[in-house]
């Protein structure tokens, strides 16, 4: 991996052209996609599909919208504080190919920085994956402002140092396999550019009790278990009862799910039963584990999700699947895994704006502080920060 980013930073279209026709098996033209191929897919989708991702769309937008930051300023003591926040200029986007197209990372994606008031958005995707549900919804999401046919760790060194095809981007966000993680790491820790995070497999916890129906507990462990052979899967309970009847039901979904090799695999890996006492100790493991996705099926579900610190985003009554957060209930399914919920959340908004602190004192606010300054300048044998203050204050003719 680190040998392509480095060959793209040095050689750029060249090296990106040469590692997709060993990766990927393109040998075609043009690295962009045209707005005519991006209208002959959206006309070429099925009309209800189209529907599907503008309803999503909707949905994700609005959630977004509403999740913002806002500037404030506030006098304080004869001093103007507060904090603004400006758009990125450019995000790199990008949506992984793989075990099929994922037209719902592209609208978890594109909205926010949309929202956000991102100056431009360039994607990126796999050449060989490019399927019209991608480009239907990239239009549907109100366009990247350029989309190109590139993918793996090398899509992701284009779009950090830049090409004469690729711009260079000022963060990049989107999932993808461990070369995608690993080239993300690689050209954020030498400042290249800042990424949203490095995902792992995919992964569920879901607290349950003798109130839960077995038969959702296995679809929603099931559906997960889809994504990936090494997606995680745990359920928590303290009825014995409900996990004996879960395993049942799990034969059955497993037997009629399309990808049950997958399934199985993923069971077999990383899937597990947690038997506790009590609901307050289900919470405790739950935190411990800070899952991705974490699922409440209780008597009770509002007041025991209430409880938990650390999950990626939790979904609440036996109404609320997984499976509608990865399409369209609106927040972001681009989560923290592998234990990070503890200290990160989702992809917002705010991922896509930069915070500016604004400082502004007049002359009596800055005497009123003066002495601070001199105190802590002096602890710290910083002289030049006192006189800095002081020569502000100071008689002039």
């Amino acid at each position: 991996m680190q040998s392509i980013v480095e060959a793209v930073r040095a050689e750029g279209d060249a090296a990106v052209l040469r590692y997709s026709a060993q990766f990927d098996g393109w040998t075609g033209g043009d690295l962009e996609v045209t707005q005519a191929e991006i209208d002959e897919a959206v006309r070429a989708i099925d009309p209800a599909l189209l529907a599907a991702l503008e309803r999503a769309a909707e949905q994700i937008r609005w959630f977004h919208e509403r999740a913002r930051s806002a500037d404030w300023r506030e006098e304080r003591a004869g001093a103007v504080l507060g904090v603004r926040f400006r758009p990125l200029r450019r995000v790199g986007v990008y949506v992984p190919g793989g075990l099929g197209a994922y037209p719902s990372t592209l609208l978890m994606t594109v909205l926010p920085a949309r929202v956000a008031g991102v100056g431009e958005i360039i994607l990126c995707t796999p050449p060989g994956h490019l399927s019209p549900v991608i480009l239907a919804a990239a239009a549907v999401a109100g366009g990247a402002d350029r989309i190109l046919r590139i993918g793996g760790a090398q899509a992701i060194a284009a779009m950090a140092y830049g090409t004469a095809a690729v711009p260079r981007c000022d963060k990049i966000v989107g999932p993808g396999n461990q070369y995608v993680a690993l080239a993300k790491q690689a050209v954020a820790a030498e400042g290249a550019c800042g990424i949203d995070g490095l995902a792992g497999p995919t992964e569920v916890a879901i607290i349950a009790d003798d109130t839960a129906d077995p038969r959702l507990v296995a679809a929603d462990l099931v559906a997960q278990a889809e994504h990936d052979a090494l997606a995680g899967c745990l359920l928590i309970t303290p009825s014995s009862d409900l996990a004996e009847r879960v395993q049942v039901a799990l034969k059955e979904e497993v037997e009629e799910t399309l990808h049950a090799d997958r399934v199985r695999a993923a069971f077999d890996g990383q899937g597990a039963i947690a038997l506790v006492a009590d609901l307050a100790q289900a919470v405790e493991v739950a935190d411990a584990y800070a899952a991705e996705h974490l699922e409440v099926q209780t008597a009770d579900a509002v007041a025991v999700a209430e409880q938990v610190r650390s999950a990626g985003a939790i979904f609440v009554g036996p109404n609320s699947p997984v499976a509608l957060g990865d399409y369209c209930a609106g927040p972001n399914h681009t989560l923290p895994t592998s234990g990070t919920a503890r200290f990160t959340g989702g992809l917002r908004t705010d991922d896509f704006v930069v915070p500016v602190n604004w400082v502004e004192y007049q002359r009596d606010a800055l005497a009123a502080l003066a002495p601070v300054v001199d105190a802590l300048a002096e602890a710290e044998n910083l002289p030049a920060h006192s006189r800095a203050v002081r020569a502000r204050l100071e008689d002039r003719p």
